[in-house]
């Protein structure tokens, strides 16, 4: 389970700092009491376990229900479809992305510390929840404007730290958007390789820093260009 706290309704933050509306969750559905939002977040914990393993289309609201343990009529209150849940559970997913990073880093670390701290963070997340990478890749189909806006976000998170990095005198000059994703995409791929799989005895924590290495040497040999 997830359990990541406030839950955030809208997704926003994209490509250029742009907010993607969602008219058809509406602003009336967010609860208002702390019995309200502990239901919903039983909801949404249930619904990452009922998609994670059963996909979108077999997913049923009366199982989602069931695994929340509360009532059929309690989900309309929250949402208006099982495609309005599957939309909000990819946005808590990741804000628990991001939420797992920030939680790891600390303001005494260098920018590559921060970039090794940040991957082990996400690699232990993913480790622990294994649904994320089957929810997300589902997102491309079900609610594409939600699976853009997760790699955009965190992409732009990246770009921003790899920006800091460069401010401090750290990193090279030059760095931008491309990198940004550049890296993004290997992290995805190293925690489906490390995390998702599990194949290997390597911790979290020597992956990432294999990665720093890689990050901070290259891989070209000395003098080549």
């Amino acid at each position: 389970m997830l359990r990541t706290g406030d839950v955030h309704w809208y997704q926003d933050g994209g490509a250029g700092g742009r907010t993607i509306e969602r008219p058809e969750q509406a602003l009336d559905k967010t609860p208002r009491t702390e019995r309200g939002r502990k239901t919903l977040r039983k909801l949404l914990d249930a619904a990452a376990d009922e998609f994670g393993e059963r996909g979108f289309h077999e997913a049923s609201i009366s199982s989602i229900t069931r695994r929340a343990g509360v009532a059929l009529g309690s989900f309309y209150t929250y949402f208006d479809s099982k495609e309005a849940l599957f939309q909000a559970l990819v946005a808590d997913m990741s804000e628990a992305v991001k939420v797992s990073a920030r939680k790891a880093i600390t303001p005494a670390m260098s920018p590559l510390e921060i970039e090794r701290a940040a991957l082990a963070a996400f690699l232990d997340f993913s480790t622990e929840h294994k649904e994320i990478y089957r929810i997300i890749d589902e997102a491309e189909f079900v609610d594409p404007a939600s699976y853009r806006i997760h790699y955009e976000t965190i992409a732009k998170l990246i770009e921003q730290r790899l920006a800091a990095g460069t401010a401090a005198g750290e990193f090279r000059t030059g760095l931008g958007e491309v990198h940004a994703w550049a890296l993004m995409g290997m992290n995805v791929f190293v925690g489906l390789r490390f995390a998702i799989w599990g194949e290997g005895n390597r911790t979290p924590e020597e992956v990432a820093a294999t990665v720093n290495d890689m990050l901070a040497n290259g891989i070209a040999r000395k003098g080549q260009s």
